[in-house]
């Protein structure tokens, strides 16, 4: 269906939340990649369907030991768990070093997924930079969504990236909900002369990430993170859905307003 990379560049955590925001409200099917070169903690911070913890050896380990000998989509779930909430997951390398035999592995794994024919793929590639071979699957994105913060650190780190990616991208904003709606205008100014293809929003929510890490309910669902998560998500399907712009396959044009988020 489709493929969505998550990322971000150096001062801009939050990728990992962000994304399992966005695959636990996805419109659409929907699997979870955590493709982060430098490693990644989902097994370790979210529990099974079944209330277990995930087996940091099954994932994106264990799916590039057999892949040599081609991936398909069959192969993919047959690495993946499923998230209390049910979300399907493939969870990521448990430390950088485990990347250093994997470099051949993005090219193929960007292809793969772009191909799955029964789910969109979130891919959560950290921060960008560290390892260049993770270009090889970002090239095969329909989507690229960068996540920032708006302080000016991270706008530096925003812009520089903006100039060195070679594409068009979503940019979300990471913003405090007192500040949401300025927050987001603001980058909209700064990055007005780029190439980009829509600013959108997620709210800083700590409480709402906690809440993410156990048993879905009520309060969760209520949470800054999940509604705004929730609008984002929508849109970006729907975009998705009904093939994006001429100029950049599948981006998502700028929305017409903000989701309304009270402190």
């Amino acid at each position: 269906m489709a493929l969505i990379v998550l990322a971000a560049d150096k001062g801009a955590p939050g990728v990992t939340t962000a994304a399992t925001a966005l695959g636990a409200v996805w419109p659409r099917p929907v699997l979870l990649a955590e493709c982060d070169p430098s490693g990644g903690d989902l097994a370790y911070r979210l529990p099974g369907d079944d209330g277990s913890v995930l087996n940091p050896g099954r994932g994106l380990l264990s799916l590039g030991a057999v892949a040599r000998r081609g991936l398909h989509a069959d192969l993919i779930y047959e690495h993946t768990q499923r998230l209390v909430g049910g979300l399907d997951v493939l969870a990521g390398l448990t430390n950088g070093e485990q990347a250093a035999g994997l470099t051949w592995l993005w090219g193929p794994l960007g292809r793969a997924f772009a191909a799955l024919p029964q789910a969109d793929v979130l891919a959560d590639c950290g921060r960008l930079g560290l390892h260049p071979q993770i270009g090889d699957l970002v090239a095969e994105a329909d989507q690229v969504v960068l996540f920032t913060r708006a302080s000016l650190d991270n706008v530096a780190h925003l812009r520089e990236r903006l100039s060195l990616i070679g594409r068009k991208v979503g940019i979300v904003v990471i913003a405090d909900p007192r500040s949401y709606r300025s927050s987001l205008e603001e980058i909209r100014r700064i990055v007005s002369g780029w190439d980009v293809a829509f600013v959108g929003g997620l709210a800083y929510d700590p409480k709402g990430a906690e809440l993410l890490r156990g048993q879905w309910g009520g309060r969760l669902d209520r949470s800054l993170l999940i509604r705004t998560a929730r609008e984002l998500a929508t849109r970006l399907a729907a975009q998705l859905a009904a093939g994006g712009e001429t100029a950049a396959p599948h981006a998502l044009r700028r929305a017409k307003r903000e989701p309304e988020v009270r402190s």
